[in-house]
């Protein structure tokens, strides 16, 4: 397969002006949706054949939010294409003003493995729906979900509007050697620094879905056992490789104990594993090996067992840490939980301030002072007031990180306006010119200006 070829071809396909019918993009929309269906059962064996993930966790972490997004898009996609009529400035009277989305062109989307559904498809969902054609890299790390989403695009789409593209690194480099109109990466800090600096060379506009270590806050006031569910199951969701999860809890020191006896009874209680169908392994041996670092045996609270050969690794909770510990230095994206007591509230911000904006940030508590003070005070993509990761299934808020964690964001119509250009058009009558800004000038006409201006 010949790359540029493949992007010439599909540059040539969106000049036709063809994706830019609604009609059109529907179409295609349609057809995935169609085509997700139609694979699912293949779909779920591949990815459980690459983790060990149930049924119900694919459909949970990954069909519902794919089969959402496009029932969304299905839905809005007349209202999002509109001309937004807006206000005219007195110093254009008469006039009409109006901002009208279109599609960038050609975009390039590079998929994670944690989520290889989700984090491929849901910004293919956003490209098509707002006009674009698109070239899918998905991640090569699990390697059946990858072949069947090639399978299932290469067979039944048109390459000119969505090609799957299969690969390593060298493939991915090559593709970034090229020109798109729009990127979209999910993955590390370090990855996307590297896609930044290539789609500079390009002057292509790109969003960056990262990560970093994402912290949960837990107040002494909060509801402690509503608490302790909803934080296991968001950081042991997927074996915790989710760049959501509560990466650490910072916790109030006068409930430190209760709270960690609550979380080593949850644990048990949820008996995570992968005949149960709550767990799945770690992607890959070099990232066993990476999380068995982050582990201190003098600070394991619980948990702390690894099968190598099954690349699992049993919740863990540390305990007794800092931020020198080896868990605190890069972000976990594993089943190990890392505790931190606070004793004051200014405490606990002032450190998380100290660090890289996260991509996510969970406030446990009922006092609404806490409340605010925090959402005022710290910097970060999205997150949650008593619950965790379930901001990212409601479409309205946008999701994407800030500074290190990530530039712009998507889902919902943020989706549609992340793969979209608004340009600005101001209509003007030929029936009536005022003289003011044409030659001879005069103090009179400077004066008129100036007031002008000022509306």
């Amino acid at each position: 397969m010949n790359i540029n070829e493949v992007i010439e071809n599909q540059r040539l396909f969106f000049n036709t002006n063809q994706t830019k019918e609604i009609s059109f993009r529907t179409e295609q929309l349609k057809k995935l949706n169609q085509l997700l269906v139609q694979y699912e059962a293949e779909m779920i064996n591949a990815i459980h054949q690459d983790f060990g993930k149930s049924e119900f966790d694919v459909y949970t972490t990954e069909f519902g939010i794919l089969y959402s997004d496009i029932s969304v898009a299905l839905k809005n996609i007349k209202k999002w294409s509109k001309w937004k009529r807006v206000r005219t400035n007195m110093t254009n009277f008469p006039a009409k003003s109006y901002i009208v989305p279109e599609p960038f062109g050609v975009s390039l989307v590079i998929g994670a493995w944690n989520y290889p559904y989700q984090l491929s498809l849901a910004p293919v969902i956003a490209a098509l729906a707002a006009g674009n054609t698109a070239i899918l890299k998905p991640s090569e790390l699990p390697e059946n979900t990858s072949k069947v989403m090639a399978k299932m695009i290469n067979d039944n789409f048109d390459p000119r509007i969505l090609k799957v593209v299969e690969g390593g690194v060298d493939i991915t480099t090559e593709l970034l050697n090229n020109k798109f109109d729009k990127i979209f990466f999910t993955g590390s800090v370090p990855v996307g620094k590297i896609v930044y600096q290539a789609a500079a060379k390009h002057m292509t506009p790109v969003t960056l879905e990262l990560g970093g270590k994402s912290p949960a806050i837990v107040a002494a006031d909060c509801d402690l056992d509503v608490t302790v569910k909803r934080l296991v199951w968001a950081k042991f969701l997927n074996a915790g490789q989710t760049c959501i999860a509560p990466d650490y809890i910072y916790v109030d020191a006068k409930i430190e104990n209760i709270f960690l006896a609550k979380l080593e009874a949850e644990i048990e209680r949820s008996a995570f594993s992968l005949e149960n169908g709550n767990y799945v392994r770690i992607i890959n041996d070099r990232n066993v090996q990476r999380l068995a670092k982050l582990i201190d045996p003098s600070k394991i609270y619980f948990g702390g067992k690894i099968n190598e050969k099954e690349r699992i690794i049993e919740p863990t909770i540390l305990t007794s840490c800092n931020f020198e510990c080896p868990c605190m230095q890069e972000e976990i994206f594993g089943p190990i939980l890392p505790v931190l007591r606070y004793t004051t509230l200014d405490e606990a911000i002032g450190m998380i301030k100290s660090k890289p904006k996260p991509l996510a940030l969970y406030l446990f508590t009922n006092d609404r002072s806490i409340k605010t003070k925090v959402t005022d005070e710290l910097s970060f993509g999205g997150g949650a007031i008593n619950d965790a990761i379930m901001h990212i299934t409601n479409h309205h808020l946008p999701f994407g990180g800030v500074g290190e964690s990530g530039i712009g964001s998507y889902h919902g119509e943020a989706g549609f306006q992340t793969f979209s250009h608004y340009k600005s058009i101001l209509e003007k009558p030929l029936r009536f010119e005022p003289n003011l800004k044409y030659s001879p000038h005069s103090e009179s006409k400077l004066k008129w200006i100036k007031r002008l201006l000022k509306f």
